[in-house]
């Protein structure tokens, strides 16, 4: 073999996730109850009535390894769907996804935690949650710590703590490790500007390390700063994806 095509089959970048028309139905309620009776009775005689939302309809794309791909589009869209399909929280209604890789999730804050037990205590809940071994957490202990700046709130309740310090806890826990895929939904929204910015650094440790990373942000200069590529849903439709500045560019002259 050419050595020229060696070297480029060897630098050449593989899809480590596919998305192939994927396309999700919710089944929506279209009448009140006045209490679970009155909605057991009605389900049992197979009374209720139903509206069907699709949060997603034929959706396709690609991402390579190492890439981060940009998630635009308004309240409603369809991204954090896409975001749980893609993570195996949700099954698609039909179509299929395709993830090669382990995958960290940051798609709802508080998620995998107990907000009546301390942060202490939760570090170590959501850090089994996330598949790493009661002696790997005990070693990170410290670094998750200090990177969450919280050493003067470690053994108060979550449900004490804001939503900012929450998602100074849960993104430590996530990023700890350095997995596949790293998926991030609207977490760098909250708290300070400050941490919002080591966040961001982080990210770009990890993308430099190989991490590919799905980044749903409203914030377009985000967007621009962390992200190669984007996509732009509406109304559960993929309508624009590619280079990330001509779809921010996109975005903003459609809203």
């Amino acid at each position: 073999m050419d050595k020229k095509m060696n070297v480029a089959m060897k630098n050449e970048k593989t899809d480590i996730i596919t998305v192939d028309k994927v396309s999700v139905r919710f089944n929506l309620s279209k009448e009140k109850f006045n209490g679970l009776k009155e909605y057991i009775i009605k389900a049992i005689k197979g009374k209720l009535l139903f509206e069907e939302f699709w949060a997603l309809k034929d959706v396709s794309f690609h991402v390579k390894s190492g890439e981060v791909l940009g998630i635009l589009g308004l309240n409603g869209a369809g991204k954090s769907t896409l975001l749980k399909v893609i993570s195996g929280v949700l099954e698609p209604t039909s179509g299929k996804v395709i993830v090669k890789g382990t995958i960290a999730p940051l798609i709802e804050l508080g998620a995998g935690f107990d907000m009546e037990l301390t942060a202490r205590e939760n570090i170590f809940l959501n850090g089994i949650i996330l598949g790493y071994k009661k002696s790997f957490i005990q070693e990170k202990f410290k670094e998750i710590v200090d990177f969450a700046e919280l050493w003067d709130f470690l053994d108060v309740p979550l449900k004490n703590y804001s939503s900012g310090m929450v998602a100074r806890i849960a993104f430590s826990v996530a990023t700890i490790v350095h997995p596949d895929i790293l998926i991030v939904d609207e977490i760098l929204g909250v708290g300070d500007f400050r941490f919002q910015e080591k966040c961001q650094k982080k990210i770009q440790e990890m993308m430099s390390g190989g991490t590919t990373v799905l980044f749903v942000s409203h914030s377009i200069e985000q967007i621009r700063n962390i992200c190669s590529k984007a996509i732009i849903l509406e109304h559960g439709k993929l309508i624009a994806q590619g280079d990330v500045n001509e779809v921010c560019d996109t975005y903003l002259s459609m809203y």
